[in-house]
């Protein structure tokens, strides 16, 4: 990890963002920038073209054991399948319940940080009197099918599928993982989302098409617009130009003294 802000001269001697980021001690993996921007893109570009219903959650409670009610895991982004998701603003979800949901994610993404690593990646172990770790609560108790990985400094997309009892790294090649259940694969895509350059988790489509933002695809139907409008006027003006020379060339026809009645 590297400073790439430079330090505003006199003050080298204070900490830089590194040494004070924005996780609490007490709870570690509080967003930062890139918890913001990477969970937007997916859920914009997660449009699954099976019919099934789905939910989406990012930096939500989830609440998993009956029995500790107050125990619950923070997830950076999941995908539930066959939970509706909220179609008005007095039904969006203030947590995930299990309890009261009763369907577990099909798929959980936790993007690495440093507070947060050892833990997302089942390198920790619990510790008595308190909650199982995330790798526990998902692999063991909520049985996620999928559980994706991603670290944006080195720009590795880890995927582990849960085979019999315990999760089992798949080896991703080519563009990204193939999900037959949403009928979309999930990849590193390397543009720019909001401005920001940068490599990013993303859906593709069955051709391998990655899926445009919302914004993208708002500025790609105004260019389509604008190119018909601009064709329109082209041939319009084209149209003008085709009437002038039939006009002039009637006028010269007529100073001939020939009729074109």
């Amino acid at each position: 990890m590297y400073q790439n802000h430079p330090a505003i001269p006199g003050i080298e001697s204070l900490p830089t963002m590194y040494d004070l980021p924005s996780e609490d001690p007490e709870e570690m993996g509080l967003p930062d920038e890139f918890h913001d921007f990477q969970p937007k893109l997916l859920r914009e570009t997660c449009q699954p073209t099976a019919e099934v219903d789905f939910l989406i959650g990012a930096d939500l409670n989830l609440y998993y054991d009956v029995k500790h009610t107050s125990w619950y895991k923070r997830p950076d982004w999941f995908l539930v399948l066959g939970v509706p998701a909220s179609q008005s603003q007095a039904e969006l979800r203030w947590s995930y319940v299990m309890w009261q949901e009763g369907v577990a994610p099909f798929l959980v993404v936790e993007l690495l940080s440093p507070g947060t690593e050892a833990e997302d990646l089942g390198q920790t172990l619990r510790v008595v009197g308190k909650p199982p770790t995330k790798w526990q609560v998902y692999e063991q108790i909520l049985r996620v099918p999928y559980y994706v990985l991603y670290d944006r400094y080195s720009n590795q997309f880890r995927l582990f599928c849960l085979q019999g009892a315990r999760y089992v790294e798949l080896t991703v090649s080519g563009q990204g993982f193939w999900f037959e259940e949403l009928e979309l694969g999930l990849g590193i895509w390397e543009g720019v989302y909001f401005g920001i350059a940068g490599k990013w988790l993303n859906w593709y489509d069955r051709s391998g098409n990655w899926i445009g933002t919302d914004r993208e695809q708002l500025v790609q139907a105004q260019q389509q617009a604008d190119a018909a409008s601009q064709r329109a006027d082209a041939a319009s003006q084209e149209a003008n130009r085709e009437r002038a020379r039939a006009d002039l060339l009637a006028a010269k026809l007529r100073e001939l003294g020939i009729d074109l009645d």
